[in-house]
């Protein structure tokens, strides 16, 4: 958990007071209780991590659940207006913006995307249902995104329209 941690500060250039910084700690220490044992302190950091989850997802506007799969260096920009699916998966280096939604396209599939390596979510965009991101993609604000997504591509619009992307245009989003 710590080494985790101290990667996430690190992703966040050194601030402590980023508000998508606090989401990755509570994040962190929900995977962490997860191994904890006895079994009664296990329940009791469970219910810490629930108040804890509940506080910062009221203060920061980040709803990011302890079940969800994430890589190193996800930094999350802008707080606000973020709802991120438990079953949703997300590579190394990936960025996420304000008004970003990742999760269900329909609650009878509970499916949600898996997001590669080095992607970057712009804001307001939707990334829904039983989808591939694949590595260095870069989705356009306010794009929402029902069908796969292939390496080395840009989504934008609404339904997203993919663009292959020239090999100057593909960056890291680290």
């Amino acid at each position: 958990m710590f080494e985790n941690i101290r990667g996430d500060l690190r992703a966040y250039g050194g601030d402590w007071g980023g508000q998508g910084f606090w989401v990755m700690l509570v994040y962190r220490f929900g995977r962490w209780r997860y191994g904890v044992r006895p079994a009664l302190l296990r329940k009791l950091l469970s219910f810490i991590y629930k108040v804890l989850f509940k506080w910062v997802q009221i203060v920061t506007g980040i709803e990011l659940p302890c079940e969800v799969v994430i890589g190193r260096n996800f930094v999350i920009d802008h707080f606000g207006g973020i709802v991120i699916s438990g079953y949703a998966q997300f590579g190394d280096n990936c960025r996420i913006r304000n008004g970003v939604v990742v999760g269900l396209k329909n609650v009878s599939e509970p499916i949600a995307p898996v997001i590669g390596n080095n992607v970057d979510i712009g804001a307001g965009a939707k990334v829904l249902g039983n989808i591939r991101i694949g590595d260095n993609v870069v989705i356009g604000a306010n794009a929402v995104v029902l069908t796969d997504v292939p390496d080395d591509c840009l989504a934008v619009g609404v339904p997203a329209t993919i663009k292959k992307m020239q090999r100057a245009e593909v960056r890291k989003c680290s």
